[in-house]
């Protein structure tokens, strides 16, 4: 029986922000960056790297310490089928699903599309030229699904599951605590919608192949979205 759980989790949490803050404490003095608005994207793509290898280090750590590894215990494989099932549910999911849901929300909170797609149009401001797109596309759409599935529908998920709570339970609770990590108010319910079906795939199939190809692919709808408008 393998031995990590949700002790891991929070250490791959809290080892992940420390280095994001240090990294970013040296990096906004190395470059005279005083607030957000300032750091370029190339930085911006750069700083999300010291996160990423807080969480990987605490994963592998715990799987190959406490564990059988990456692929028996959090299903870090892929099979064929998950490339067509993963562009299917992240174009659905995007196009159709969270505009359905908020639709009457952004009415009844008096916001806009514009409110909901901030946050990705304030990134995607920093992108000048093919470089900028380039790296916005490699850190969005390829970095951020492999490791974010990785840690979450991973290690969290199975945590979850390990501590005897039913499939079910354990989905809602990864979507939430996915999308709580991402500080994003607004954004929470459909990033919510978004972790719970990953989640549910990562369940249901038993490997991370269908949750990383559907979390390329919702990702990759935006920065099309942000690049062409």
């Amino acid at each position: 029986m393998p031995r990590w759980g949700l002790g891991d989790v929070l250490a791959g949490i809290a080892l992940a922000n420390l280095l994001l803050v240090v990294s970013q404490v040296v990096a906004y003095s190395i470059g005279g960056w005083t607030e957000m608005a300032q750091v370029p994207l190339w930085a911006v793509a750069l700083l999300q790297i010291p996160m990423w290898v807080g969480w990987i280090i605490v994963v592998v750590w715990a799987a190959r310490t406490k564990g059988n590894g990456v692929v028996a215990d959090f299903g870090l494989r892929a099979r064929w089928p998950d490339l067509p099932v993963g562009v299917a549910l992240g174009l659905v999911v995007q196009l159709a699903v969270l505009p359905a849901i908020y639709w009457p929300i952004l009415r009844l909170i008096g916001q806009t599309n514009e409110d909901l797609a901030r946050p990705a149009q304030a990134l995607a401001d920093k992108a000048q030229g093919a470089f900028g797109w380039v790296v916005l596309t490699l850190v969005v759409v390829v970095g951020a699904p492999i490791v974010e599935e990785l840690f979450y529908r991973g290690l969290l998920l199975q945590a979850l599951r390990k501590r005897g709570l039913g499939d079910a339970v354990a989905c809602v609770i990864c979507g939430a605590v996915f999308a709580a990590m991402h500080l994003q108010p607004l954004q929470f319910i459909g990033l919510f919608v978004l972790g719970t079906l990953l989640s549910y795939l990562t369940v249901r199939t038993g490997r991370l192949g269908p949750a990383i190809a559907t979390h390329m692919v919702f990702n990759a709808v935006t920065v099309a979205v942000l690049a062409f408008s």
